[in-house]
């Protein structure tokens, strides 16, 4: 039985992923609504699975609180929040307070979060020149730092001549911008379609076989 329950799971999932990728490509009725469906199921397990996901989040949080772990107070806003969050959204008659949430709570970190990556690419781009001084290293450092200083210090000094000029050019937001996002979703794609082959192929098994 050990050994018939990987090769099952291997069969159902290479054999799903086979239908769904020929319902792209094969224009017949009875697989395209056979595709909506698999796509359907799909969409109720992930949600049954983000359920679990915050079920398990609570759970764990709520251990820390009764044992008094260290951070603990990190525990309690979270969970706070959290039930705040649910009370609002799924109470009716709250609905005027939705864009309180939104503008208090969730935007403010998302700028919190960002703020923290600029800083956190800015660090490591610096680190980086210990152990490989290259162009495109040395482009980039000059490039975050003009981004940061002329678009960051606009709030305190208005536009600065130069670097204002800079940070807003064609080059920097049409080339190099969007240059390096094309080739982040370039290599997701890539990946992605890498991962599928692997795992229809059955080369990769995340299902438990192996």
């Amino acid at each position: 039985m050990r050994r018939v329950f990987p090769i099952l799971n291997a069969v159902i999932a290479i054999g799903v992923g086979l239908i769904v990728l020929t319902g792209y490509f094969v224009d017949l009725q009875g697989m395209m609504e056979i595709r909506l469906l698999l796509f359907q199921w799909a969409v109720i397990i992930g949600g049954v699975a983000v359920l679990v996901g915050i079920g398990n989040l609570l759970t764990v949080h709520l251990n820390k609180l009764r044992s008094r772990k260290k951070g603990a107070i990190y525990s309690l806003v979270l969970l706070f929040f959290m039930l705040i969050s649910l009370l609002i959204s799924g109470t009716a008659g709250l609905e005027p307070l939705k864009p309180l949430l939104l503008d208090g709570i969730i935007i403010p970190v998302e700028i919190s979060l960002m703020a923290v990556l600029a800083i956190t690419l800015v660090v490591s781009a610096i680190r980086m020149l210990r152990t490989r001084l290259d162009l495109p290293t040395i482009l980039f450092i000059l490039t975050a730092f003009i981004v940061l200083l002329g678009i960051g210090l606009r709030s305190f000094f208005g536009q600065l001549p130069i670097l204002g000029e800079l940070a807003q050019s064609e080059f920097i937001k049409n080339t190099l911008a969007l240059g390096g996002a094309r080739g982040i979703l370039i290599g997701i794609a890539l990946g992605t379609l890498t991962t599928g082959l692997r795992i229809l192929l059955g080369v990769d098994r995340p299902y438990g076989g192996k």
